[in-house]
C-alpha cells in the first residue's frame, strides 16, 4: 500500500526530504504523498522513512492504494528505470 499524510500533520517539513522517491510535497494545506511514487521504502529502506521521523504519528497506510510488496518492488524499479532515461 501507499502512504498518506492525515489532517494531523503540524507542517514540520520532516518527511519530504527523507522520502527516496520524491513522493512528499506539499499541499494545499498539509504534506501529501503521491501514490503513484510511494513504495513505502521498498528497494530502499526496510522501513518507510517518513514514518519513522514523523513526530505525530499522522502517516498510516492509504487504504485506498492496496499494493503486495512484489507490486510495490515493481513500483520501485519502474521509478528507478525512469530516472536513468
Amino acid at each position: 500500500m501507499a502512504l498518506m499524510i492525515t489532517d494531523e500533520c503540524i507542517n514540520c517539513d520532516v518527511c519530504e526530504p527523507e522520502c527516496p522517491n520524491d513522493a512528499i510535497s506539499m499541499g494545499v494545506e498539509i504534506y501529501e504523498i503521491d501514490p503513484n511514487k510511494c513504495t513505502e521504502c521498498v528497494g530502499h529502506f526496510d522501513e518507510p522513512q517518513c514514518v519513522q521521523v514523523c513526530p505525530v504519528e499522522c502517516i498510516p497506510l492509504n487504504p485506498e492504494y492496496v499494493e503486495t510488496p512484489e507490486q510495490l518492488l515493481e513500483k520501485y524499479t519502474h521509478l528507478q528505470a525512469a530516472k536513468t532515461v
